[in-house]
């Protein structure tokens, strides 16, 4: 008797699958191990600079767990490093941060074409889709953005054309505070941080849009309820730009939003595009006509979103497209918000602990502008001490902890270390303007620190030997230092030349300077006692 068997082909196909999909994934992850312990062990580079020793596959990524916040974290690798410059791996980018100047100096001027990439972030890709300027990768696109900036928006032409907007937002900040103290009988309690985040919008605002108010604003010069949120979330994107997110470095776990960084981006970035979007849309829509239509006779541009529709190219079309425009507006917004009006709140609550400064502060604007007209621009080149307290504040307190980073586009070596191809750069910001090394009791709020011994000689905010960081360098360098170091000295002039400021009674007479946890903000919003001090109340109310 003989017994017939028919395989079952089915069963033996899908065994057959089974066990090639498992051997496929077996052999890519096997793959992957060997190709990132080969990273590590064999292809490694022996003059890395020194940093903790990084996990298989994830580097030092764990670490963003462990150590939260993570930047402050990172900003302490340099500090037990002889040179005070350190490696951390995450995932596969070696992260190279910076607290020595003379090595700072080397990556931004000495191999400043080495290291003028951005790296494609998650936070950058939802906030400005890689067409600007400032956040942009190396490349045409970035060039064209660039050139636009430098001949077109942030041109010495252009930032005294736009003079007249710049004080019209310094005189309603004025007013706005005086209108707070004659409300509480000629004292007023004045929340700083808002006054000048305020500040600080209705400046940007009105040299791109032409307007301090989205809604109806307040008759008193404060903001609306649209303009605090426009502010927040102008605030909450540069948070996430400068946060530390796991998905840049290991890409394929994007999909997760494992802390839900990208979800945060996103509803920021909507809240911008909420109140910027409309008035773009009806711009280009005056400038270009409607549906190919012909548009309105030819009109002078009024401010910047009108320089920006308006510009054509050398064909005479329009040079940049919808998507560029309201891109490159939103990245000035994110620029100029932030700066001003974090050196001002620090400046007062530290001098206020130091009552001798603010008293100098005054006496210098009393001597040069008096008190019968207000500080403008014309007076910055005879406002040493003022100038000298915002250059303080930006070593002592900068508004984030480190620069964008610069990203190596070839393998290089920078004081004697290998800086492989990809490695992002971070120049710190609170380490190089903290340094020991360099600037004497560096905790110290001390401006007399910049000025010669007789107190004179002339002071910028910027410091090309890079020994602090209030406006990037170099190629990547930011475009807009004239008019950033404009609305921060004269913010600084104006607060102090108008007000009288003092400590609200249950402090001690002494200002809490701690750090916030999660930030380099005050730890508690600064809120001050403010009185007029100008016998003139037309100065006020311009």
């Amino acid at each position: 008797m003989s017994i017939s068997y028919e395989p079952n082909v089915g069963l033996i196909k899908a065994l057959i699958t089974n066990s090639t999909t498992t051997s496929l994934l077996l052999l890519l992850v096997t793959s992957l191990l060997f190709y990132f312990l080969y990273q590590d062990i064999i292809r490694k580079p022996k003059t890395l600079p020194p940093g903790p020793k990084p996990w298989p596959v994830v580097g030092s990524l764990p670490e963003l767990y462990r150590n939260k916040p993570l930047f402050r974290w990172v900003l302490d690798l340099p500090k037990n490093t002889p040179l005070r410059v350190a490696c951390v791996r995450l995932g596969g980018t070696h992260v190279i941060v910076v607290d020595n100047p003379a090595i700072a100096r080397e990556f931004l001027k000495k191999n400043d074409a080495t290291f003028a990439m951005r790296p494609a972030t998650l936070a950058t890709e939802h906030a400005t889709g890689f067409l600007t300027a400032g956040l942009n990768m190396w490349g045409e696109q970035w060039k064209k953005m660039k050139k636009v900036l430098a001949s077109e928006v942030l041109s010495p032409a252009r930032f005294k054309w736009l003079t007249n907007k710049r004080i019209e937002e310094a005189d309603n900040l004025v007013r706005y505070i005086y209108n707070q103290c004659k409300a509480e009988s000629g004292e007023g309690l004045i929340n700083v941080r808002v006054a000048v985040r305020q500040y600080s919008g209705n400046f940007i605002r009105r040299i791109i849009f032409n307007k301090r108010y989205f809604g109806e604003g307040r008759e008193d010069g404060g903001p609306g309820k649209e303009e605090v949120e426009h502010v927040d979330a102008l605030f909450r994107v540069l948070s996430l730009m400068y946060s530390f997110c796991v998905s840049d470095y290991l890409p394929w776990l994007r999909r997760f939003d494992l802390n839900g960084h990208e979800k945060a981006v996103k509803a920021a970035v909507a809240v911008v595009n909420k109140y910027h979007d409309p008035i773009i849309e009806e711009r280009i829509r005056w400038w270009r006509g409607v549906s190919g239509g012909s548009p309105p006779p030819p009109r002078e541009p009024e401010d910047l979103l009108d320089v920006l529709v308006s510009i054509r190219g050398d064909d005479g079309k329009w040079l940049l497209s919808e998507e560029e425009i309201k891109a490159q507006a939103a990245e000035l917004m994110y620029a100029t918000i932030d700066n001003s009006a974090q050196a001002l709140e620090w400046a007062l609550a530290e001098m206020l602990n130091q009552p001798h400064l603010l008293e100098k502060a005054t006496a210098e604007i009393d001597r040069v502008v008096g008190k019968h007209r207000l500080v403008d621009e014309s007076d910055m080149p005879n406002l040493t001490y003022i100038t000298a307290c915002a250059r303080e504040c930006l070593r002592l307190h900068p508004v984030a902890p480190f620069n964008l980073p610069h990203v190596a586009m070839s393998d290089a070596t920078v004081a004697g270390f290998t800086i492989p191809m990809g490695s992002h750069v971070l120049l710190s910001r609170v380490g190089l303007g903290r340094n020991p090394d360099v600037w004497d009791d560096p905790m110290k709020f001390d401006p007399g620190r910049h000025l010669g011994e007789d107190g004179s000689g002339e002071v910028d905010l910027t410091d090309p030997e890079l020994r602090l960081l209030s406006f990037s360098t170099g190629r990547r360098g930011c475009m807009g230092v004239q008019l950033g170091t404009a609305m921060t000295v004269v913010l600084f002039g104006r607060m102090i030349q108008c007000f009288e400021w003092s400590v609200p009674s249950g402090m001690d007479g002494v200002v809490d300077l701690a750090e916030e946890k999660n930030s380099l903000f005050l730890a508690k919003e600064l809120e001050l006692h403010a009185r007029p001090r100008l016998d003139d109340v037309g100065l006020y109310m311009k």
